[in-house]
């Protein structure tokens, strides 16, 4: 029991560290935490459950639930039962973090943020695999099948990871499956009393055994070759000669300093999956008492590197004290008013990030853990998501007008925010040589950005379509510039990189336009009004936006007299601040063309519609599903019937085969001689013996192979049975076995079907309840024999591994020698 405890906890400490190459996904550490606390739950109910002597089985539903009641204390839904005791309403967030789970895994890229949904299968990953690694480490002393769960976390990283992944963390998940076979064989050797050294002679036990020392030097060569060869074979990886012959790094691969890949949101693939969907969703409902809003944003991409725009790790305060006050730094020509919104987020939505229209004042409804960068604009939190949040805010609308831009000064060549925003990986001949064109005789930066802006025009050949090839890298945006086709993004980025190459701060915002499905002062934003869009830095003014995208191509979209629509057949009218394009379904649908027949068939319905695709029903998987698993519960019981059944099936008179008459001729007076089959009676006394015995196991009657028949018929009857009719069957069973064991003519013409029933019926009546449920759900017999079958099936795979080993062993080089010397 105690070598059980040990290699138990080994057992526990050597997933955890399998589970090492998970570091280099996410951010934080918050994913270890809480693994070692389930880790360790299921670590300890393993070690109770043995303790009280549970069979496996046992052993299994117990560290399942142990994990469940971790699942629950780590991530509550605020129904559970003295905090830790899961209810239905606990089962149903666990899902909704599942779902959530797989929406995060599409809209992040490694790194990934310490989110709900992506701390909760990992946690839970690794507590199934802590699991699974006890069951065979050692509920079935096979540690060596344990490194098959812990291979699938290791696979991980290596399915998501864009670049090489880091090698330490597999070093120390190698050692920790090193470590428990270790332990394993070391409480193997320690049962024969007697150290084997290889070397023909008995050592001490301070002495170091010299096949010891060889198996410890082979197993560090080989672990060093298994994980060095991958990293130096090119192509394999992105590797350890390929980051040494790099140098340094350069924000996009490894090296000293930015090595890796981002850890942020990959907003643009979130974007480009999103309305790429052919389902339609409802992901914010936003009232607002501002008239015609602009977008709702969430995020923003203002980080250029060789790669595209990615988005910076948000940084700032709680979102619940004071804000900036935007008229703090408003210029002459800037008009600003207080709005307020009120937003609720739906199930369907989960992410760090919090819509918000931009400047926002103040914040109700929030915790402390949502925070605000002033300088992103955006709400964001390290601890919680937005699913199912409704929250209510107050902001800030700034509208320019074209003189104030124009009269804006430049901003410093040593400003914080031009060195950041004006930043580019590297010269693109021809995106600069088509900057130079633009801006060449522009006197101001708005003029430059109003010649960049206008450039992404219908009558220069650019076209709004959506099944293009997303990415916003200095390659892509020559692509897009060169073939003129693609969406939001692409119009977003190019805008803002050419921006950036005259010199003027730019960057990518993300958000929801404001759609078609409006009511009254209430919208509805779908996953298809997704949408991106530049942001411009002036002097006095700030982040003033530009949507290039074409206005029919995009449902909901706003345009105003500073960035007017380039692609509409009249100017916006001069005297308004904002020239909204109407939001209904006609001017949503836009004229007709093969760019709006790209964007219906790939959204699924018209843009113009109100009423989403017919969601198909969920209730029948989580149907098929449950009569699955009923079934799968069921294959012991209905395993134990079959048996019972064909076994009992011919065993009722003693296996009568014939008959023959003798006497006188007259038929009522003529006595009846049965011929029996001896073979047949004997069989059916061992079935009905067989059927006894597995009985007294789902009974828990101790069953002793060595007794005779006799011996235990009469400790039955001594021990568990106190009724007449059950210990004259048990007796009769006894002796119909010891007859067909022992005899020459075995024990017939008696009804054993029916005596096996008195017994079975006397030891239900005196076993209690759990007894009898487990005898009739989960018959231990059954659960007994299946596990000596995969013992014996193990030992034989065993022996005949040792076979073929020590055929190779024949052909040993140094046994050659040996032989060769000896002669």
């Amino acid at each position: 029991m105690i070598s059980s405890r040990n290699i138990g906890v080994v057992a526990a400490v050597a997933t955890l560290l399998a589970a090492a190459p998970l570091s280099a996904i996410f951010q934080g550490w918050t994913w270890l935490v809480e693994s070692i606390i389930a880790v360790a739950v299921v670590a300890g109910v393993a070690a109770l459950t043995r303790l009280a002597r549970a069979p496996l089985w046992g052993q299994v539903l117990g560290m399942l639930a142990g994990l469940a009641l971790a699942l629950t204390w780590l991530f509550p839904s605020g129904e559970e039962l003295f905090a830790v005791l899961p209810t239905p309403g606990t089962f149903t967030y666990f899902g909704d973090l599942l779902s959530g789970s797989m929406q995060d895994m599409r809209s992040y890229g490694v790194e990934v943020p310490d989110t709900d949904p992506l701390l909760f299968i990992a946690v839970l990953g690794v507590g199934a695999v802590a699991v699974l690694v006890d069951v065979l480490a050692v509920g079935l002393r096979r540690p060596a099948l344990a490194g098959l769960p812990m291979l699938a976390i290791y696979s991980v990283p290596v399915a998501v990871y864009v670049d090489s992944v880091p090698a330490v963390p597999f070093v120390i998940g190698a050692a920790g499956y090193l470590w428990l076979l270790v332990t394993d064989n070391v409480d193997r050797v320690r049962r024969f009393g007697r150290r084997f050294t290889g070397d023909g002679r008995d050592v001490d036990v301070w002495e170091a055994s010299p096949l010891a020392s060889a198996g410890r030097r082979l197993a560090a060569v080989g672990v060093a070759l298994a994980v060095a060869l991958p990293l130096a074979v090119p192509g394999m990886t992105g590797g350890l000669l390929d980051s040494l012959s790099r140098g340094p790094g350069n924000g996009n691969g490894n090296g000293s300093g930015t090595g890796g890949t981002s850890g942020r949101i990959d907003l643009f693939a979130s974007l480009a999956g999103q309305l790429n969907q052919s389902q339609v969703a409802d992901l914010v409902k936003v009232t607002t008492s501002e008239p015609n809003p602009f977008y709702l944003r969430y995020a923003v991409a203002d980080e250029l590197r060789p790669a595209g725009f990615q988005a910076r790790n948000p940084s700032g305060r709680s979102v619940n004290r004071d804000l900036p006050n935007p008229a703090d730094r408003a210029g002459g020509g800037v008009q600003q008013t207080t709005y307020r919104a009120t937003v609720e987020v739906t199930k369907s939505l989960s992410m760090s990030l919090m819509p918000v229209y931009a400047e926002p004042t103040r914040a109700d409804d929030l915790s402390d853990n949502w925070l605000y960068d002033a300088n992103q604009q955006v709400v964001f939190s390290n601890r919680e998501n937005s699913r199912g949040r409704k929250y209510s805010f107050d902001y800030v609308r700034s509208t320019f007008t074209p003189a104030a831009l124009r009269g804006a000064p430049p901003l410093p060549s040593d400003h914080p925010v031009r060195r950041q925003m004006t930043a580019t990986p590297g010269t693109v001949p021809e995106v600069d040589e088509l900057v130079k064109g633009l801006v060449q005789g522009k006197r101001t930066d708005y003029d430059r950005v109003l010649a960049i802006y206008q450039h992404f025009s219908a009558d220069n050949g650019f076209r709004y379509q959506l099944s293009t090839e997303s990415g916003s890298s200095g390659q892509d945006i020559v692509n897009f510039l060169t073939n003129k086709v693609g969406y939001c993004q692409q119009y977003a980025a190019a805008m803002a990189w050419l921006v950036r190459s005259a010199g003027i701060p730019a960057r990518v915002a993300f958000g929801f336009t404001n759609g078609s499905k409006r009511d009254g002062d209430t919208f509805t934003l779908t996953n298809l009004n997704l949408h991106a869009w530049t942001e411009v830095y002036f002097d006095g003014a700030g982040w003033v936006p530009f949507d290039a995208t074409p206005a029919y191509g995009v449902p909901g979209s706003t345009r105003s007299t500073w960035a007017p629509d380039t692609d509409a057949p009249e100017p916006s009218s001069p005297d308004t601040g904002t020239a909204d394009t109407p939001t209904g379904p006609e001017a949503s649908a836009g004229p007709a063309g093969p760019d709006n027949a790209d964007r219906d068939a790939d959204s699924g319905l018209a843009l113009g519609g109100t009423t989403p695709d017919e969601q198909p029903p969920v209730w029948p998987w989580w149907a098929a599903g449950l009569v699955a698993l009923l079934l799968l519960l069921a294959v012991p019981a209905l395993r134990r019937v079959a048996l019972r059944r064909r076994r009992g099936g011919s065993a009722v008179s003693g296996a009568m085969a014939a008959a023959r008459v003798d006497g006188d001729s007259d038929p009522e007076t003529r006595p009846v001689v049965v011929g029996v089959d001896a073979n047949r009676a004997r069989a059916d006394a061992h079935a009905a013996w067989a059927e006894l015995l597995d009985t007294l196991v789902d009974f828990r009657v101790p069953v002793d192979p060595t007794e005779t028949p006799r011996a235990t018929a009469d400790r039955l009857v001594r021990d568990a049975l106190d009724d007449d009719e059950a210990i004259g069957s048990a007796r009769l069973l006894g002796r119909a076995e010891e007859r067909a064991r022992y005899a020459r003519d075995p024990l017939t013409g008696e009804r054993l079907v029916p005596a096996l029933r008195a017994v079975r019926g006397a030891l239900a009546a005196r076993a209690d309840r759990r007894t009898r449920l487990l005898a009739a759900v989960l018959p231990p017999s059954v659960l007994l024999r299946w596990r000596t079958a995969m013992a014996d099936s193990s030992g034989r795979m065993a022996a005949r591994t040792g076979q073929a080993r020590y055929r190779l062993l024949r052909w040993n080089p140094r046994r050659l020698l040996a032989d060769r010397a000896a002669r």
